[in-house]
């Protein structure tokens, strides 16, 4: 299986986006944007996707959609503050950390996340932005199992 996307003719930028508005106005900009943890787009293309549970093949990158699906009426900042909650590398993966990507989807993966083709990575994120989404997820959302105010 080939790389998913051409690392050489990519614009990935030097500076990591520091804010959600930085974000949200990348998100304006490239409105397919996704969301990916990962060792980074250059580790992505030199080691296709790979099914961990079956060792199958994936026909793209996994990636989370930043945009609002279209019931939600809440600021958009809220909805990537929820989708950057899970984007924290772990102690156990240090390496990793969060970036922005886009592309074509081209199928869903084992846990029904999109499959991205054809990506063009984008922006990495700060662990500002990520403090700034998880406090702001903090003061937004009720812990689950509360109701909402």
């Amino acid at each position: 299986m080939s790389a998913p996307f051409d690392t050489a003719s990519s614009d990935f930028e030097l500076q990591p986006l520091a804010t959600l508005d930085q974000l949200e106005g990348t998100l304006r900009r490239y409105p397919a944007l996704h969301l990916r943890t990962s060792d980074g787009p250059v580790a992505d293309a030199l080691h296709p996707p790979v099914d961990p549970e079956t060792g199958l093949g994936l026909p793209g990158l996994p990636g989370r959609p930043l945009a609002p699906e279209d019931w939600w009426y809440r600021p958009v900042a809220d909805w990537i503050a929820r989708q950057l909650r899970r984007a924290r590398p772990t102690p156990r993966d240090p390496v990793r950390f969060a970036w922005v990507l886009t592309g074509s989807v081209t199928a869903r993966g084992p846990e029904g996340e999109p499959l991205l083709a054809d990506v063009v990575p984008v922006a990495r994120l700060s662990e500002a932005v990520l403090d700034e989404a998880e406090e702001r997820y903090r003061n937004r959302f009720p812990p689950v199992g509360h109701p909402a105010a």
